[in-house]
């Protein structure tokens, strides 16, 4: 083999037309495995060494391998600036947010102060903010309303009127929510245990933006019975947001507009502000709190100007002081919450994975997608032992520890202390912040989710497919709730994988002049086809999914109906037999009759027959070559062989089931494994192309669908490794090859035969199969048949 380099990027390569037989020695292909057995590998998980024992514990405890590195001349003062600036934020979105889940807002709090430590710990990326997400709240909300209603918790009142025991109510919802989030955990760190983290590319990011978009939209209209200060009635199931934005409209004349003002303003601040922090993100050197600033504004204003007493405006309420004891869940209620549990399991660590990938990707560093899992259900399981709920991490926030200077995870350790302060010791000066403000910071913080409206147009122009995803995925979840619409979208992500395997792109390939390319004949307008030469490619695997579409789509590229190529084979092999036995009854009547002609055509002892009828004699016929019509006129001496195109038919139209067509090269290259299925297909395409003469090669196999067909016994006599080739161009140049030599073979037997029978003047061979015909002609009859006095048949 030979290598050459011209000095305009220019490459020749001079070897050998390698197929598999050849490849095998010439890359010297071994049997040997370097992948440790399964025995091995269960010696090796249970070898306990010094080594073994640390990699073991860095892999699953993270901070020890990055906190003793930890550069304080570096990182601390990024992360204490961006510790406080997100602990800032962690205090109204955890009180806003555990309204969405139906909770009392310390719960919220809680829930923005274990989780994060816990992530400090098992965490692997850097810069996400972990804690309360509007997503995964309204889906803990939901849980939490289907099972602890109002309904549920009815007493008399003193003057004989129904009032709901909110205590008791908020007393099971925290029963309810904890028991989730530790089942959630639980399903997180199983999954994590067993390197299950590269489910979630399943979950695409059309999939994904389309579901936060709906989840958006569900958690607006739950927040607006806070903004217009009404008490829709509560309704669950499919079709529940609509139902519930109906009643809200229903109840717009009853809006309490004290509570409309204070939302209004609120709303009005925090867009105004916020907007300014995003103009001005590059000038100021960290944004303004203004959530907490109105928080504090807002609670201030209620409790000096009497408003919860005078205008009843809905209150946070009591917020305790301090930390309670750890208390385990209710385990009776997992059975009624296992669904809703994986839900939240998935989304939360689609979100989780997806933010800190980004992260990982723009500053340089790996994350440990299985790692990541188990982290996120550490968080859950030990959060839900604490009275927190489901958690994830949040895109605003962790936006603003990332571009505050954030460099590690101790910028949680920051923001955690700060919540935990706010717990001890001033969390109850906030019993006076209306409901209506939270809300309000709720409905700002959703900015960023509708924004994914816009996703539509860009996936319009990108990918119609990926448009339908994100579609499908919005409705299913607006109409059907988040839990079915989770489900629907998935089912439906699948299908379109599905619908790509089965209907992938089949293209016949032609050679690009002066290269050893070959591209798509209908994409490429230099490509052209190598005439008798078909090269089959398939854009997708071959599996047992698309196996018959792959044979069906073979004949239809190729021209090629191989059924009815065989019947007309068995048509045409009957009549040769019927022929046969007319020949044998017509030589023995003629046989006193040409006793002189038999003994001078006999004299030089090659001719097996002469006669004056139709083309008979031992041997095959080669169809893909055979003639389109061989007539014989039975009242005459002469015979009329046709030896127009056998591509056209009448017309010059194309002939179904004719072709022109002598070998088949199928680019498997795309394939990147092989079942039973795919294994009987191409036999049965190697047997019925061979019946009908035509030869099939296979190009681009790689190594392990070479491993897989011959623990299949693909490999036979009449399907040798000879019929495998390392590229396409290999196996052209094998087919030029060998037609060549069969062309070499073809003229020295004509001429062995030209000079064994002595025949001089017009004469004329022909060849049919392994047969070869010797013609006396005495008249031309046009340029594409002959009219035949008399014909010699050699059987070679």
């Amino acid at each position: 083999m030979e290598d050459g380099y011209t000095s305009l990027g220019e490459y020749i390569v001079r070897r050998e037309v390698l197929d598999e037989s050849c490849l095998e020695i010439v890359a010297q292909k071994g049997t040997w495995s370097t992948k440790p057995t399964v025995g091995e590998q269960v010696k090796d998980m249970m070898r306990c060494s010094v080594p073994q024992l640390k990699d073991v514990l860095l892999t699953w405890i993270p901070v020890l391998s990055w906190l003793p590195k930890y550069s304080f001349r570096e990182n601390i003062i990024g992360d204490v600036m961006s510790g406080c600036s997100v602990g800032i934020m962690h205090l109204p979105q955890g009180m806003a947010y555990a309204l969405l889940a139906s909770l009392r807002p310390v719960l919220g709090l809680y829930s923005s102060l274990y989780p994060v430590l816990v992530y400090f710990i098992f965490g692997t990326s850097r810069h996400i903010s972990v804690g309360t997400f509007a997503v995964i709240s309204i889906m803990v909300g939901s849980v939490t309303e289907r099972l602890a209603p109002d309904s549920s918790f009815i007493v008399n009142g003193t003057n004989g009127t129904e009032i709901v025991n909110i205590a008791a109510r908020d007393s099971y919802r925290v029963q309810i929510a904890c028991s989730l989030t530790v089942l959630t955990g639980i399903f997180q760190i199983l999954l994590g245990m067993v390197r299950f983290g590269f489910m979630v590319t399943y979950l695409s990011e059309p999939l994904v933006r389309g579901y936060t978009t709906a989840s958006a939209c569900h958690v607006c209209v739950s927040q607006l019975k806070y903004l217009f200060g009404v008490k829709p009635a509560r309704f669950i199931g499919p079709f529940s947001l609509v139902y519930t934005l109906v009643e809200i409209c229903r109840l717009l004349p009853h809006t309490r507009v004290p509570e409309l003002v204070v939302s209004l303003v609120a709303l009005t601040v925090l867009i105004v502000v916020k907007e300014i922090n995003d103009c001005y993100r590059q000038k100021l050197p960290l944004p303004i709190p203004i959530e907490l600033i109105v928080i504090i504004t807002a609670t201030i204003i209620t409790y000096f100007c009497g408003l919860r007493s005078e205008y009843l405006i809905d209150v946070v309420g009591e917020i305790p002081n301090g930390l309670k004891a750890p208390r385990a869940p209710d385990a009776t209620l997992f059975s009624q919450i296992v669904g809703d549990a994986f839900a939240v399991a998935i989304v939360g660590y689609a979100i989780n994975i997806s933010l800190g990938k980004t992260f990982a990707l723009k500053h340089g560093y790996k994350v440990n997608s299985n790692q990541e899992l188990v982290a996120v259900g550490l968080c859950n399981t030990i959060g839900g032992f604490f009275r927190c709920y489901a958690v994830t991490s949040s895109l605003s926030r962790s936006l603003v520890q990332e571009s505050t200077g954030g460099k590690t995870q101790v910028a949680g350790v920051i923001s955690s202390v700060i919540v935990l302060i706010t717990v001890l010791k001033i969390g109850s000066l906030f019993e006076d912040l209306p409901k209506a403000v939270l809300s309000t910071i709720v409905f700002v913080n959703l900015k960023g989710m509708f924004k994914q409206f816009m996703d539509m147009p860009m996936l319009w122009k990108t990918n119609k497919v990926d448009l339908l995803v994100w579609l499908v995925t919005f409705i299913s979840t607006i109409l059907l709730n988040l839990d079915m619409g989770l489900a629907v979208s998935i089912g439906f992500s699948m299908l379109t994988i599905i619908f790509k395997a089965q209907l992938p792109r089949y293209s016949i390939l032609g050679s690009v002049p002066g290269t050893e390319l070959y591209l798509d004949i209908e994409a490429y307008k230099e490509a052209k086809e190598i005439p008798g030469i078909k090269i089959f490619r398939s854009s997708a695997t071959i599996n047992f999914t698309n196996a018959d579409m792959y044979l069906e789509s073979l004949q239809e590229k190729c021209g090629i109906d191989i059924g009815k190529m065989q019947t007309e084979k068995k048509k045409v092999e009957a009549k040769q037999r019927r022929e046969q036995e007319k020949q044998k009854k017509r030589e023995k009547d003629e046989a006193k009759k040409n006793k002189q002609n038999e003994r001078k055509n006999s004299h030089n002892g090659v001719v097996l027959s002469v006669t004056d009828s139709n083309f008979t004699g031992k041997g095959q016929v080669n169809w893909a070559y055979h003639l389109d019509r061989v007539t014989a006129d039975s009242d005459s001496d002469r015979y009329e062989v046709n030896t127009e195109d056998s591509n056209q038919g009448e017309g010059g139209k194309k002939s179904k089931g004719r072709s022109g067509t002598h070998s088949i090269i199928l680019d498997v290259s795309m394939t990147s494994s092989v079942d039973t299925v795919v294994v009987k297909t191409l036999k049965n395409i190697f047997r019925d192309f061979g019946d009908v003469g035509m030869a099939i090669y296979l190009a681009g196999c790689q190594a392990c669908v070479v491993e897989q067909m011959e623990r299949a016994n693909f490999f036979s006599e009449s399907i040798p490794k000879s019929c495998l080739f390392v590229s396409v161009h290999d196996a052209v140049l094998h087919i030029f090859k060998k037609q060549g030599q069969e062309d070499n073979i073809f003229q020295r037997r004509i001429r062995h035969l030209d000079m064994a029978a002595g025949c001089q003047g017009n004469t004329g061979i022909c060849c049919l199969g392994d047969q070869l015909f010797m013609i006396w002609y005495n008249e031309t009859a046009g340029s594409t048949s002959l009219r035949l006095s008399r014909c010699v048949v050699w059987s070679v």
